[in-house]
C-alpha cells in the first residue's frame, strides 16, 4: 500500500494539474499569428517589432453574415481570422437573429460562454446535467452566461431582428450542434432508432435534414 503521505501529495497535484488544465497563459505580451509561415499544428509568432495596432483592430462583424435555414447568421472571430487573438486564451462570435430565428441546442465543450444582446429579445438559456432548464427572454443590454460544456440555445422572442455578441475564455472553444451531432454523424440506425423512438422512415427524414451537405 502507498504512504498515505504519497496518496496526498498525489491528489494535490492531480487538483493542481486539473486546474491548470485550459487555456495557458501567455508568456509574453502578445504573440501575433504568423499564418504564412505556420502549420496547421504550430503557430509561429510574428517579430513584435513588426506589430502595429492594425494587428489588434477586427473588422470583420460589422454586418451579418450569411443567414442558415434556421434564420441564423454566426460569424466566429477565432485567431484563424483575427491573428492578434493569438495565445490570449478568448474568442467570440456575432449571432444574427431573423424574426423567429433560432440557435439550435448546442454546447462548447473546452469554453463558458457571455452572450451579451446588442439588439432585439432573444429567449436564451441552457439545461444542466440534472436536466434542469435556466431560461428567459433576455433584451438588449443584458447579458447571460452559459457555463463550459452545457447545452444552451438562442431563438428571437422579438418582432425585429436581434443581434447578440457572445465571448469565450477559450482560443478555440469548440462547438457541437446537437441535430447534426446526433443524426448527421453516422451513428447507427438501430441505436437511434430505438434511443429515441423513430421507425426508419422518420429516421432517414432527420439524417437528410441534418446530415452534411
Amino acid at each position: 500500500m502507498f504512504p498515505k503521505t504519497l496518496v496526498f501529495l498525489y491528489f494535490i497535484f492531480l487538483n493542481k494539474y486539473v486546474t491548470l488544465a485550459s487555456d495557458p497563459d501567455p508568456v509574453q505580451d502578445f504573440c501575433i499569428s504568423d499564418m504564412e509561415n505556420s502549420s496547421a499544428n504550430t503557430i509561429h509568432c510574428k517579430n513584435s517589432s513588426t506589430a502595429t495596432v492594425e494587428d489588434f483592430v477586427y473588422s470583420g462583424i460589422k454586418s451579418p453574415g450569411k443567414f442558415s435555414p434556421t434564420g441564423l447568421s454566426a460569424t466566429s472571430v477565432t485567431s484563424n481570422v483575427f491573428p492578434g487573438l493569438n495565445t490570449l486564451g478568448m474568442s467570440f462570435v456575432r449571432a444574427d437573429f431573423e424574426v423567429g430565428g433560432v440557435n439550435v441546442p448546442h454546447f462548447h465543450p473546452r469554453a463558458t460562454e457571455t452572450a451579451f444582446v446588442l439588439e432585439g429579445k432573444v429567449y436564451s438559456g441552457f439545461v444542466d446535467t440534472n436536466n434542469k432548464i435556466f431560461a428567459k427572454v433576455i433584451e438588449k443590454g443584458e447579458v447571460m452566461v452559459f457555463p463550459k460544456g452545457l447545452v444552451h440555445f438562442q431563438m428571437n422572442a422579438g418582432d425585429s431582428p436581434a443581434t447578440i455578441l457572445g465571448s469565450f475564455n477559450s482560443q478555440n472553444p469548440g462547438l457541437q450542434r446537437i441535430p447534426a451531432a446526433v443524426f448527421g454523424s453516422g451513428i447507427k440506425d438501430e441505436l437511434l432508432e430505438k434511443a429515441f423512438g423513430l421507425n426508419s422512415k422518420e429516421l432517414s427524414k432527420l439524417k437528410k435534414r441534418f446530415g452534411p451537405h
